[in-house]
């Protein structure tokens, strides 16, 4: 398996500079930071997340100060509580992205952020304790507890609410295949602990987190005319 230099190498080589690539690098939240936020911005996101999956980001982004309205700030206790009822007038609403199934998931992640606070205080709290090099155990808490937030959803989700993780691009994929880790796409639970355990490797090597190798790894194998 190629070392993590070496593959920065070759990032370079497709991106023209270090510094190019640096200046598109991820940064994810401090411990304090993500503590600091409420448990309404982590419904929130997850929920956005949720309706991007298999939607054009850009018009999910135009609608969801629609969404945040009708869902009065993604607050966990409300959203929560809604009933049926307030589901079926949710579905009635123009200004929303209509997909029963989706706008279901809101509530009930709302019951999973709220049994989280139970016991850690905040969600924030959660996720900063959450260990990264481990972070593929917290995709499959997400898939299992959470409602629509398997496959790349979880990942997705934290990368988006400043969680250090790194995402299983098609890139991602591509490279791990030639470095023979995975055979395909990671799912099972062996073959995503390999690729954890990879990750680690490479931000050990580094001393990146792992969003930013992720990154980098992406761009091993991305073909593009330098300028």
């Amino acid at each position: 398996m190629r070392s993590f230099s070496d593959l920065l190498d070759t990032a370079v080589l497709h991106k023209g500079s270090l510094k190019k690539i640096e200046s598109t690098l991820p940064v994810p939240a401090s411990a304090e930071e993500l503590q600091a936020k409420p448990n309404s911005f982590f419904l929130s996101v997850m929920s956005k997340r949720v309706f991007q999956a298999g939607l054009k980001h850009s018009m999910v982004e135009q609608r969801w100060p629609h969404f945040e309205k009708a869902f009065d700030g993604f607050d966990p206790v409300q959203a929560a509580m809604l009933s049926d009822s307030d589901i079926d007038d949710l579905m009635s609403n123009k200004d929303l992205i209509r997909h029963l199934g989706k706008m279901k998931s809101v509530r009930n992640n709302a019951s999973m952020v709220l049994e989280v606070c139970r016991e850690y205080g905040n969600f924030g709290t959660f996720l900063a304790q959450w260990p990264s090099d481990d972070i593929v155990g917290l995709w499959t808490y997400l898939k299992k507890v959470g409602t629509q937030l398997g496959g790349m959803s979880g990942s997705r989700f934290l990368r988006m609410a400043g969680k250090d993780t790194f995402l299983l691009t098609n890139d991602v994929v591509q490279v791990l295949k030639a470095e023979g880790v995975v055979e395909k796409v990671p799912s099972s639970q062996k073959e995503l602990k390999a690729t954890q355990a990879v990750f680690n490797q490479w931000a050990e090597e580094s001393g990146r987190p792992l969003c930013q190798v992720s990154r980098i790894v992406s761009y091993t194998v991305m073909a593009e005319v330098l300028t």
